[in-house]
């Protein structure tokens, strides 16, 4: 491990960390992205990424803490790629972080492929499939719920945001890399899907059956889309079953965190008489 102090706002290395969290394009070209926070940090080391430089404010950040870290993202480097820290102080922790409250750790990150050939699945898979959904907040927010249900996988189809955007790491408190996380078109899921024998269950309002009415017990992925315009229409064919959960009120729409967090857990009430 290589230590260093760096104290200027100037300094290229903090220059780098700055733009990274605001340029995807950036983010994509360095093959870099940028955690915040000792959990999401965590998540993210026992996950198998390897960090390539850990920034630490020791006036923020405990001994402890800093010793576990260290331990953590040490074992994932090698020779090829030492570990750099940079100690800063806290009046330049604070203008480089992203938001405030994140303990007192930020570290650049390797990209790491993640493609649907990669994913492992279980017996009986549970997929979320989230299509063209903008919002980072909304997309760390399924995650989570992703998580919680244990579901296999979550696979982002047409995505208009990027997996390592700061927005949507603090949304998933980390969620992004316990769980596996793709990116890949809606015709190549469809195909991987159907070559998996998982049915394909849509949220859509016409032409549905009530979620609960809905068997899930077996190999199922769960595709939802945007709020404002759905599901595209290669998804609505491609679909074994189109689902829908009541609306009682005058609106006809839920969040589609809400949405994900009702259906996931229908499979997983179902599937616990197995």
């Amino acid at each position: 491990m290589r230590t260093e102090t760096v104290t200027s706002a100037q300094n290229p290395k903090i220059k780098e960390l700055i733009a990274l969290q605001e340029k995807s394009r950036l983010r994509r070209e360095k093959g870099l992205f940028v955690v915040e926070g000792r959990r999401e940090l965590g998540h993210c080391i026992d996950a198998g990424f390897r960090v390539r430089t850990l920034f630490i404010c020791r006036e923020i950040c405990n001994e402890y803490e800093i010793e576990a870290l260290l331990g953590k993202a040490g074992a994932v480097s090698d020779r090829s790629n030492e570990l750099n820290i940079i100690e800063i102080p806290a009046a330049l922790y604070e203008k480089a972080a992203y938001r405030g409250g994140t303990e007192g750790v930020l570290a650049e990150v390797e990209y790491r492929d993640r493609s649907l050939e990669s994913l492992e699945l279980g017996e009986n898979p549970l997929i979320a499939v989230l299509e063209s959904v903008e919002k980072p907040g909304n997309l760390g927010a399924v995650l989570r719920s992703a998580d919680a249900a244990g579901a296999d996988a979550v696979i982002i189809c047409d995505p208009l945001t990027d997996l390592y955007n700061p927005n949507l790491i603090r949304a998933s408190i980390g969620a992004v890399f316990s769980r596996q996380v793709v990116t890949a078109s809606s015709e190549d899921t469809i195909g991987w899907l159907k070559s998996h024998n998982i049915q394909i269950l849509t949220a859509q309002l016409q032409d549905s059956d009530w979620y609960y009415d809905t068997d899930m017990r077996h190999g199922t992925a769960i595709v939802m889309g945007t709020e404002s315009t759905g599901l595209s229409d290669i998804w609505r064919k491609a679909a074994d079953a189109h689902i829908k959960i009541p609306m009682l009120g005058r609106l006809d729409s839920l969040n589609v965190s809400v949405s994900a967090a009702i259906l996931l857990y229908e499979a997983v009430r179902q599937r616990k008489s197995l």
